[in-house]
């Protein structure tokens, strides 16, 4: 059962008793991520994630480790366009003490100057990373494409340039206007005593005051662009995608079933015809990513050059059918399903279950639970499908990024293929 409150201070808090199990997850969300950021600070929000574990008032960076191995509990966070999230796991007896972790990493980081200094460097090497790997790379670009003027372009990790210029006044003001109790959720799932629960965090986290901030974002579509960047790479990596719809959107769930159908699964569209019929690509497949304010539908091929023309034919094609004719029945059955146990086998994790409540109730207001999700889900139409659809496939409007060996008119040919 969810059970959703609100800390003496406004901080809200989601919790979902397990009784079954023996651990608990816990995880302080707040609403601040690349979307918060401008040229200046970019990346600021995801290097604040990184100094968090680098020592607070009572601990050494050292000691936050230990402290965590001591009670044999699983820590670590994670920064996205919209939200970051620091969680801890441990046993269920361990849970003062994890919390005590936890909140202290909050509430007494010292973000001292030299493990800044040093924790740039570490950055510096993930950005590196990234950029060596086409497959996280051409998302990257694909975002810069698709939702130029907005900020979900931003890369989560930012930029060298400004991640030079920052340094601890400016984490300092950054913290002071994202990290306050109205844009922050707490998000417990396991087996735990709930009032000990409310009692921990009421004193942990009293220290945040609301601000009562409001957010909003652009979603104007852009004309489409296309770019080329040259590697050394054995494989090309295409990338296209288009505007879509936020998560609140009604047509949400349809979206998602329909990118289960056209290139979600093995028995997808794309995967049996240009993968099994026709041999043109090792990796094909779609998404359908949803924020709460914009969304982007994409699809993702790795396949040699010889191939290329090829694949961005097929893939037009495919499109344009089911532009025409939506998904059969069968097609909504077996995707429906698809999504279905997605979404349920997510929800048998304990952190899993932490990380949904706490975003759902962070970006969105509120938890879902399992029966809602299943029953929207069974109650999607082919006409929902085709409706969906005509938001998707117009290949017009579709931007795309290629990342290959050698030079490549990807803007041609897209036009070409959309004729």
């Amino acid at each position: 059962m969810i059970v959703e409150k609100t800390l003496d201070n406004g901080i809200r808090i989601v919790m979902e008793q397990i009784p079954y199990v023996q651990s608990v997850s816990a995880g302080i969300w707040i609403r601040t991520g690349a979307v918060d950021e401008d040229d200046s600070n970019s990346g600021i929000s995801h290097f604040i994630e990184h100094m968090m574990f680098k020592g607070t008032n009572r601990r050494s960076p050292k000691q936050i480790a230990e402290d965590a191995d001591r009670i044999g509990a699983g820590m670590n966070a994670f920064t996205g366009k919209e939200a970051t999230c620091y969680y801890i796991k441990s046993l269920t007896s361990s849970v003062d003490k994890a919390l005590d972790i936890l909140i202290d990493m909050i509430t007494g980081s010292v973000f001292d100057p030299t493990e800044l200094s040093r924790e740039k460097d570490v950055i510096f090497e993930e950005i590196k990373m990234v950029e060596d790997s086409p497959d996280d790379q051409i998302s990257e670009l694909l975002d810069t494409l698709v939702f130029e003027g907005s900020p979900y372009s931003r890369s989560v990790l930012g930029t060298r340039k400004a991640l030079t210029g920052i340094d601890r006044d400016r984490i300092m003001d950054h913290m002071k206007k994202e990290y306050t109790a109205d844009n922050m959720v707490v998000s417990v799932s396991g087996n735990f005593e709930e009032s000990k629960i409310m009692e921990i965090f009421n004193k942990g986290l009293q220290g945040f005051a609301s601000m009562k901030a409001t957010k909003e974002f652009s979603a104007e579509q852009r004309p489409a662009k296309h770019l080329v960047k040259i590697k050394d790479v054995e494989q090309a990596h295409l990338c296209m995608g288009i505007r879509s719809l936020p998560h609140q959107h009604p047509l949400h769930y349809p979206m998602q079933v329909l990118s289960s159908a056209f290139g979600g699964s093995m028995s997808s569209r794309l995967f049996q015809n240009i993968r099994e019929q026709k041999g043109l690509a090792y990796s094909i497949f779609s998404a359908s990513h949803h924020f709460s304010a914009d969304g982007v539908f994409e699809v993702f091929a790795g396949i040699s050059m010889e191939n290329m023309d090829k694949v961005i034919d097929a893939i037009s094609e495919e499109m344009a059918l089911l532009r025409a004719n939506g998904v059969t029945s069968d097609e909504l059955a077996i995707a429906r399903e698809q999504v279905k146990s997605s979404y349920v086998f997510g929800r048998e994790n304990v952190n899993n279950r932490m990380f949904a409540n706490g975003k759902n109730v962070l970006l969105y207001g509120k938890a879902l639970d399992v029966d809602t999700v299943i029953a929207t889900l069974d109650s999607i139409t082919e006409e929902q499908i085709k409706e969906a659809a005509l938001v998707v496939t117009d290949l017009h409007r579709y931007s795309s990024a290629l990342i290959c060996g050698k030079e490549y008119d990807l803007s041609k040919r897209m036009k070409e293929a959309a004729q």
